[in-house]
């Protein structure tokens, strides 16, 4: 029988989670302090260790570098509500074999448990990041911690990593904390979009070229590789490169060598490619729009950004950090009504993360109140409203608003076969998140108001992949931390 060492100093923590694994068949050892934990490792070595962040009596992940460094076959799982990037990224880089944000499911915790015990604890690393360090990134949604985890992952190697997402979603932040947080951070992080430059002069860009190479160049410039020698180069909107510069970017990630626009000098730069794209490039490649090697190359960790309207419990920590941004720029300072928070998430957020910054800016300089209500957030989105935007529209307009946006991003999706089921899962979605927000995720008391079976209600959340978690009125049991003071 395992034994499992369970850190926490809240004990309706530590009694479900230690019932669940120990109905799991682990034999569960409970502590409620690092006192307590030290106590317990002298007396046995447990199979695993799950330990919370916030201890009475020092910090948990702190603490797990040093039983990491004299147990390093050990894996820990760290537990949090401290659920931020630089959390998920501490708990890597101290050698954590898992990282779950609270609240968090019971059975994905057994899971991460029979992992650990499968395949052993991962490695430490030699260097820890400031813990402090201020970073672009925000959002404790269980979409946006498991975009932490993946990134905690890649900082310390060198993988080619491939960001999709919607416009505004933030994919450039990504990319920088990927090179922030990693061993390349003194280095340069050089931007360059693919979709802003010329198709003649790509690959003068990237590259660079010679003096006399072309008409106007007067002088030898250094390209995008070079600028970015030792550091990061972020390819962004990687999906509007023209093949033939495809080609030889596929040659430059193979063999790290490259030669100027007209030049003869072989030219090698060690750096990292993170790309970046709007578009689906699987999609691409079909049509030979985009060469399959390349996708390959450069896809080889894939981080997909969700849309703020899938992320809607962040929204209000967004606003909020946008508008303490703004007063730090010199802005006036605003506060936020809650009727002016609940108007914020019932936005649809079609420009995402990007469009809620902008328009805390506008109610930041426009705004005659220092609080800003429901009434305000209306008139301001209103104002702004596109064909993309269906704030104001009834139904019937929004659903047409909506074909034209597909019409004009992805019109072979008019006719592929799946525009049916795509409308009314854009339709179907808000309603049912809708309902269960109302009735406290309750999913017998939201689909008995909509008029559904719960058999009904659950088919369609496991069709539009809505993940509600164990919350009340699910078969699953959910842990949550209380908000600590």
């Amino acid at each position: 029988m395992s034994t499992v060492l369970v850190v926490d100093d809240d004990a309706a923590i530590r009694t479900v989670v230690a019932q669940a694994l120990r109905r799991a068949g682990h034999d569960v050892t409970v502590a409620d302090s690092l006192a307590q934990l030290e106590r317990a490792l002298a007396v046995t070595l447990p199979d695993v260790l799950i330990t919370d962040v916030i201890l009475p009596d020092g910090d948990g992940i702190d603490h797990v570098r040093s039983v990491a460094a004299r147990f390093p076959l050990l894996p820990i799982i760290v537990l949090s509500a401290q659920n931020t990037l630089t959390t998920a990224v501490r708990a890597a880089e101290v050698g954590a074999y898992e990282y779950l944000p609270k609240p968090f499911d019971l059975d994905v915790l057994t899971r991460a448990v029979a992992g650990a015990l499968a395949r052993g604890g991962m490695v430490s690393e030699d260097t820890l990041h400031d813990a402090d360090r201020a970073l672009p990134l925000i959002g404790r949604s269980a979409a946006m911690q498991d975009v932490y985890r993946i990134i905690a992952r890649v900082v310390s190697n060198d993988l080619t990593v491939l960001i999709s997402g919607e416009s505004g979603t933030g994919k450039e932040l990504v990319a920088r904390a990927i090179h922030d947080l990693g061993p390349r951070s003194a280095a340069p992080f050089v931007a360059i979009n693919m979709a802003a430059i010329p198709r003649e002069l790509i690959e003068a860009e990237l590259f660079g070229h010679e003096r006399g190479a072309f008409t106007g160049a007067a002088t030898r410039n250094a390209g995008r590789f070079e600028q970015a020698s030792g550091g990061t180069l972020f390819l962004d909107e990687i999906g509007d490169m023209p093949m033939e510069a495809q080609t030889r970017l596929l040659r430059v990630l193979q063999s790290g060598e490259f030669t100027s626009v007209g030049g003869a000098r072989t030219i090698r730069v060690d750096v990292r490619i993170v790309a970046a794209t709007n578009r689906d490039l699987a999609s691409q490649v079909a049509t030979g729009q985009f060469r399959e090697d390349l996708f390959y190359r450069l896809n080889v960790v894939p981080i997909t950004l969700p849309p703020l309207r899938e992320r809607r419990q962040d929204i209000a920590l967004l606003a909020r950090h946008f508008l303490d941004h703004a007063a730090a720029q010199g802005l006036p300072r605003r506060q936020l009504a809650s009727d002016a928070l609940v108007a914020l998430g019932g936005h649809d957020w079609p420009g995402n993360v990007r469009e809620l910054e902008n328009l805390m800016r506008r109610l930041a300089v426009l705004s005659r109140d220092e609080v800003i209500d429901a009434d305000a957030i209306r008139t301001m989105i209103g104002r702004h409203a596109t064909l993309t935007d269906p704030v104001g529209l009834d139904i019937g307009q929004a659903v047409r608003a909506m074909i034209a946006r597909i019409a004009h991003d992805d019109p072979a999706a008019l006719d592929d076969g799946t525009l049916y089921d795509r409308v009314i899962g854009e339709v179907e979605r808000p309603l049912i998140e809708a309902m269960l927000a109302r009735h406290g995720q309750n999913q017998l008391r939201a689909a008995r108001a909509m008029g559904i079976n719960r058999n009904t209600l659950r088919k369609r959340l496991d069709t539009l992949g809505i993940d509600i978690g164990g919350t009340i009125g699910s078969d699953a049991p959910r842990v949550d931390e209380p908000e600590r003071r």
